[in-house]
């Protein structure tokens, strides 16, 4: 590949160790830190293990189903440029928006933890200004380059995994007695006679939180768009980042439950104002370490942002790709000299702020509307991605194509996306059973965790509507990899 690039073009700039950083760092965070925690006590280790693993399986199904999308045909606009080319344009544009949307929301969600876990220090400064300082913080890491993005998003996940390391040796040195005393047994793990606990709706209730927990992953295929050789680095990254978070979530619940007894209360108070009871914290208290509170809280703070600098970076380059194929206003197409969509990263900026300042100034309503809505668009974007995997292996195969001109294949194919596709379903549905099945129906809690699947359909059906939009057959659908289609 040469090194010299269009100037009217994304730099591809990213490295293997990015691309492996950024999809492991994605999915680090405060699902494990702090929600490993409510799933145990929910559900038990045993049906905290289960969820996690059910939810792997699909990430893992996902993640395949992606790699082979973005290795054959990177694109920064990854799920929208799919959507538009193995579905219909329609599709493509509520796919786009869905993603752009969640992500901007997110911005503001971090923005909003951050200056929550930042009192932990400075309890008595002004919220306003820590906002300002870590979107700012965030926009200059996006503004220099996409390499500077994935520098900064290596050394957080670096944090990340060194800690998660290091709390895994320390756990399983206490269980066997190696640290801190005499080996723990079995005991805490099978509590009341069995490690699972509150029946079947608990169940599924971890079952939703370990899919927010895995959201993340998925960015390594708008990285793939700037990655310097994609056809190599995305593989494996792939390959190395799925079994690398399984092993840590699983390992990490494991060693959680044979040394803090599920019925414990300090492991349902695991928010990110009380982050002295992180089920992180409560192991490491356990060892004899005093400063584990301070630690796990700058380790948190570095998650959080880590996750606000990814939704900045990736749903300013859907954004820009959307500009690039009609789907949203031309100017977001622009790029500065460093090759940084600079008004898709103002737009994606403003979006975020604008939604934290809600909160800020009272409305919490209207905030944690948007972050619910949120919270689900991530399962959508998965539903996209299985659909897009699907209907672009049918038609490589309609168009005459042979699997071996793949240059990364995924496995178990058609089993593969369709699991992962009835599994995201499962999760939506399941996003608020409560409210649904008491003995009277909570409207207001369906409206607010299930305002974006109405709001993603009506996006999808006006567009297709008002733009005559089709399914495209499958031997139409655009399988070039040197340009975008101008549907």
């Amino acid at each position: 590949m040469s090194s010299k690039q269009p100037a009217n073009s994304l730099r591809q700039s990213l490295k293997a160790r990015h691309m492996t950083m950024i999809a492991l760092g994605g999915s680090i965070g405060t699902g494990l830190f702090l929600a490993s925690g409510s799933a145990i006590s929910s559900a038990g280790p045993g049906g905290a293990i289960l969820a996690y693993a059910a939810i792997g399986l699909m990430v893992y199904f996902l993640m395949t189903s992606l790699g082979e999308l973005a290795t054959y045909m990177p694109d920064s606009g990854s799920f929208s440029t799919y959507g538009s080319r193995f579905v219909s344009p329609a599709f493509g544009f509520a796919v786009g928006w869905n993603f752009w949307y969640n992500w901007a929301v997110t911005i503001a969600a971090e923005l909003s933890a951050a200056t929550v876990i930042i009192k932990y220090w400075f309890p008595n400064s002004p919220s306003l200004l820590w906002s300002f300082l870590f979107l700012a913080l965030m926009f200059a890491l996006n503004a220099l380059s996409a390499k500077g993005y994935g520098e900064s998003e290596y050394w957080f996940a670096i944090i990340k995994v060194a800690t998660v390391i290091l709390f895994l040796v320390l756990g399983v040195t206490m269980i066997f007695g190696i640290f801190g005393g005499k080996p723990v047994g079995f005991s805490n793990f099978n509590l009341g006679g069995s490690p699972f606990h509150g029946g079947f709706f608990a169940f599924i209730g971890v079952f939703m939180a370990a899919g927010f927990s895995f959201q993340g992953t998925e960015l390594i295929g708008v990285a793939a768009g700037e990655s310097e050789n994609p056809r190599q680095n995305v593989p494996r990254a792939i390959r190395q980042v799925f079994w690398r978070i399984l092993l840590f979530y699983i390992l990490a619940i494991v060693v959680i439950g044979f040394l803090i007894p599920y019925t414990n209360p300090n492991l349902l108070k695991t928010e990110l104002n009380n982050i002295g009871v992180s089920p992180f914290t409560l192991v490491f208290e356990k060892a004899g370490l005093a400063f584990a509170a301070s630690v796990m809280n700058a380790v948190i703070l570095s998650s959080v942002l880590s996750a606000g600098n990814s939704g900045m970076y990736s749903s300013t380059r859907v954004l820009y790709a959307m500009a690039k194929d009609g789907l949203a206003p031309k100017m977001f197409g622009k790029l500065s000299s460093r090759g940084v969509p600079v008004n898709a990263l103002i737009m994606t900026a403003l979006v975020g702020m604008l939604a934290f300042l809600a909160s800020l100034f009272g409305d919490g309503v209207v905030y944690n509307w948007l972050l619910n809505a949120s919270g689900m668009c991530g399962f959508i974007n998965w539903l996209g991605i299985a659909v897009c995997h699907y209907r672009f292996r049918r038609a490589f195969i309609a168009q005459g194509h042979s699997l071996d001109e793949l240059p990364y294949r995924a496995k178990w194919f058609p089993f593969g996306p369709i699991f992962a596709f009835i599994l995201c379903i499962v999760a939506i549905v399941g996003q608020n059973t409560g409210a649904f099945t008491g003995a009277k129906i909570d409207w207001y809690g369906l409206l607010v965790s299930y305002v974006s699947v109405p709001l993603f359909i009506a996006i999808w059906l006006g567009y297709k509507w008002t733009k005559g939009s089709k399914l495209i057959p499958l031997k139409e659908c655009d399988l070039t990899t040197h340009e975008r289609p101008t549907r």
